[in-house]
């Protein structure tokens, strides 16, 4: 099986269309776009084809979202960053030209129980090589959550859906985004935020790939969600080793200025000793 990083058709220069693809089964559905095995005729290789309805993002007025999404994504490149290789349009829908990650996303993991810790300090260390490649290029994703995180070849994970990240050079945003159980302080607070809500959101789908659930979640009731969001109210199952606790403590902060670095977490003991057990 081919895949498009091995391909020399990867290119600004290349112009697609719907034609050039056997598109295949369904892999994927977002709010406004679905996902697709796709393959190049071409080449052969193996895509991922994301079709978004032009009608829904006028009607939703997110047609600026979409754009932005593209012209973020299609300049990234790390083995943890999942590919947009490039996009065409028609007169119905827009298509991004992805990476094709053959595995399941975190979320899928974690619905039948908890992931082992060693495995869970592998996909962490994954995460922030991530995080620090895209804040480096002063990019936001704001909607880190174990469903946008796919596994790929080699259980190496891809960072995807770029649909609510920024880029700003003075990273300094009001927008209320995300999902209810990974908001920040900051957000619910109705204050700036920065890059520091990536982190924060790093140490909630920590905790939840630890134990299976997010620390702060009430399913009855999202003001109670809110309240304990602020409070910074949650805790640990015993079994949950004192290292690992101390990993997601540090980083959920209410203040968003005492929340660790990336390149703190990455020299965390916990990750340390992950790597040394390799």
């Amino acid at each position: 099986m081919k895949h498009l990083h091995n391909v020399d058709i990867c290119n600004s220069s290349r112009q697609w269309c719907l034609d050039d693809f056997k598109v295949g089964i369904h892999i994927g559905s977002g709010r406004f776009g679905t996902v697709y095995r796709a393959q190049e005729k071409k080449t052969g290789a193996v895509v991922a084809l994301k079709i978004v309805n032009k009608q829904e993002l006028q009607k939703a007025k997110v047609v600026r979202f979409l754009k932005r999404e593209i012209e973020i994504q299609s300049r990234l490149s790390h083995p943890n960053v999942l590919r947009m290789y490039g996009y065409f349009d028609d007169k119905d829908s827009v298509c991004m030209v992805l990476e094709h990650a053959p595995g399941r996303t975190l979320y899928d993991l974690i619905q039948t129980s908890p992931i082992p810790e060693n495995t869970v300090t592998k996909y962490m260390t994954q995460i922030v090589s991530a995080l620090r490649y895209i804040h480096g290029l002063k990019v936001i994703h704001r909607d880190i959550k174990p469903e946008n995180v796919l596994i790929g070849e080699g259980n190496v994970l891809k960072m995807a859906d770029f649909g609510w990240a920024v880029h700003d050079r003075r990273p300094r945003r009001r927008t209320f985004c995300g999902t209810l159980d990974y908001l920040p302080p900051e957000m619910i607070e109705d204050k700036y935020h920065d890059e520091k809500v990536d982190i924060w959101a790093l140490g909630i789908m920590c905790y939840e790939l630890l134990v299976g659930i997010p620390p702060f979640g009430d399913v009855e009731n999202y003001v109670e969600t809110y309240h304990r969001i602020i409070q910074i109210k949650f805790s640990f199952p015993n079994h949950i080793s004192m290292n690992a606790q101390q990993f997601v403590k540090r980083i959920l902060r209410h203040d968003p200025r005492q929340r660790p670095t990336l390149e703190v977490l990455e020299n965390h003991p916990w990750l340390q000793q992950s790597r040394e057990q390799q």
